[in-house]
């Protein structure tokens, strides 16, 4: 299973969006939502929760996100390091997102995941249409404006 996903915002914070793209053999499903009032970081980490709770059945995954904070916070062991901190940072701050960390790391307990980074806007196909799906989810969140005759 291969999971492709990327978080957007206009302005940051203001309207966000996310996408995910699943691959399976032969098999595509797209996924898009967003929220009015949040964050790039949250819609990079949203996007991660939606694609691995949209799976069935535990799974080995490859999931590939171009936001290094999300990757690296896999890779480098930091939410081990924070859930044994008692979700403190390093610094002893009070790590951020925390809810979507937990949700994250849970759903790693489920399926097996390589977090796998890519470049952004670098011409990976399925890294460009989650894009895509993000910056659409973004105009469906953001308020309107102009005058109403």
């Amino acid at each position: 299973m291969e999971i492709y996903t990327d978080g957007a915002c206009s302005g940051n914070p203001g309207p966000g969006g996310w996408g995910v793209v699943l691959l399976y053999d032969s098999h595509r499903r797209e996924l898009s939502g967003g929220e009015k009032h949040t964050t790039n970081q949250r819609m990079e980490m949203t996007a991660a929760v939606e694609g691995l709770k949209a799976l069935k059945y535990p799974c080995r995954v490859k999931l590939y996100s171009d936001s290094a904070y999300l990757v690296n916070a896999f890779n480098q062991k930091w939410l081990a390091r924070w859930e044994k901190n008692g979700w403190q940072t390093a610094k002893k701050t009070p790590v951020e997102n925390r809810g979507l960390w937990e949700e994250l790391f849970a759903l790693t307990r489920v399926h097996q995941v390589k977090w796998v980074k890519v470049p952004g806007h670098a011409g990976n196909k399925e890294n460009e249409r989650c894009d895509e799906l993000a910056r659409e989810a973004v105009k469906r969140y953001a308020p309107v404006t102009g005058n109403a005759e």
